[in-house]
Order: structure tokens, then C-alpha cells, then sequence
């Protein structure tokens, strides 16, 4: 039996709870692939994104995650700094991830685009599909059992729908044969503290995907 310990759900966050995680064996990502992957990234021009960016944020964590989290892009302090979730909003995931029983160190985070779009607008949809195909790929290598998208840019982007995530969150969906969870984005939980308790309801049922056991 794998060893169990116990974490103290962040009663801060979203509610009171206790959970637990057991350990999983990781992997084998080809990890040489990814970095040349990288390389392509960090060089790329294919959109006007190019033109006003500081730093391209490929993305960071785990590259034989279980669980990947994607965002719908970089906003400033992410683009100051290279890192994907690096603000307030990064933060609050921070904690969510933690109350998962998991760190920034077992899972991948990602975004839609690379690049911070000015004044953190939504990305336009030629820029979405200059580089979602990156996207594409590192989910091929990663192949994560499940994806959680942080808000309605990053949800209809993967998956290639027009919905509200308001309906659709909290409903496993799938893109190329793996689970993928919409739910709020945390920029979106900051201005509504209200709505993490529905947040919290959604990773539960990652958790259970995942049997990250309470």
C-alpha cells in the first residue's frame, strides 16, 4: 500500500475539509523532446504578440503530471517574470493545488497563449490559433489523465466550443480521449469570493478522478 499523509485543507480558501493524497508512480516523458519543444517556443514570431511581449511563458511543473492546468494566457507578472501564475491569481491556484494534496511539483501548468496580451485582454482568435498548437503538443508529451481549465477563454479554446462556463463547469468533458474540468479562473475568484466554493466542489471530483482520496 502506498503511504498516505494527511494535509489541512486551507480553511482561508474555500472551506473546511481534511484530505489526503497518495503517491502514484510518474511517467516517462521524453524529456529531451520537450525542451527542443521549448527551444521552438521561446523563439517563435507567429503572431502580434511577439511585438509587445517581455518574456514568452512556455510553462512550468511536472512533465509526468497527472493533472495539467491551463490558463488563457500570461498577464503582467508572468510576463515580467517568464512564469505562468505568478500573481494573485497564482497564488490563490497555489493554494487550491495544495488543498488537492499536490504542489506546483506534480502537476503542469500551462496557458492557451504564450504571450501576455496587452492590458491582460481576452487573446483575439488569430492569436489563439498561431499558438494553441503548442498547447497541443505539450499535452501530447505530458499526456496528463486530467486537464483543468481555468475559465471560459481557456475552455472554449481547447475544447472548441462556445459555452458559458458558468453551465459548463463542474462536468468532465474530453479533448483526444483525456478528462478535462472546466472551472472558474482564479482572477475571476478574486473579484467573487463566493463562487470557490463551486471551485472547490470541481477539484473534488478531480480528486476523485485522480484518487487523491480525503
Amino acid at each position: 500500500m502506498p503511504e498516505i499523509k494527511k494535509i489541512n485543507f486551507l480553511k482561508d480558501v474555500i472551506g473546511i475539509e481534511t484530505v489526503f493524497a497518495s503517491a502514484k508512480k510518474p511517467k516517462n516523458t521524453d524529456s529531451l523532446n520537450f525542451e527542443t519543444l521549448k527551444s521552438q517556443v521561446l523563439k517563435c514570431n507567429k503572431c502580434r504578440l511577439a511585438q509587445t511581449r517581455t518574456n514568452i511563458v512556455f510553462g512550468e511543473g511536472n512533465i509526468n503530471a497527472r493533472l495539467m492546468l491551463v490558463g488563457e494566457g500570461p498577464g503582467f507578472d508572468e510576463d515580467k517574470q517568464g512564469r505562468p501564475f505568478v500573481g494573485k491569481a497564482g497564488k490563490l491556484l497555489d493554494k487550491i493545488i495544495n488543498a488537492m494534496t499536490l504542489t506546483r511539483d506534480d502537476v503542469y501548468i500551462a496557458n492557451i497563449v504564450k504571450c501576455r496580451p496587452p492590458e491582460n485582454r481576452n487573446p483575439f482568435d488569430d492569436e489563439i490559433r498561431a499558438c494553441i498548437g503548442y498547447l497541443h503538443k505539450q499535452i501530447k508529451m505530458i499526456n496528463p489523465e486530467v486537464i483543468v481549465c481555468l475559465g471560459s477563454v481557456a475552455t472554449n479554446s481547447l475544447l472548441n466550443i462556445k459555452a458559458s462556463i458558468t453551465k459548463i463547469r463542474g462536468k468532465f468533458c474530453s479533448f483526444q480521449n483525456i478528462k478535462v474540468m472546466p472551472t472558474y479562473h482564479p482572477a475571476y475568484l478574486l473579484r467573487n469570493e463566493s463562487m470557490k466554493k463551486f471551485v472547490w466542489e470541481d477539484m473534488k471530483e478531480v480528486m476523485k478522478e485522480l484518487d487523491l482520496k480525503k
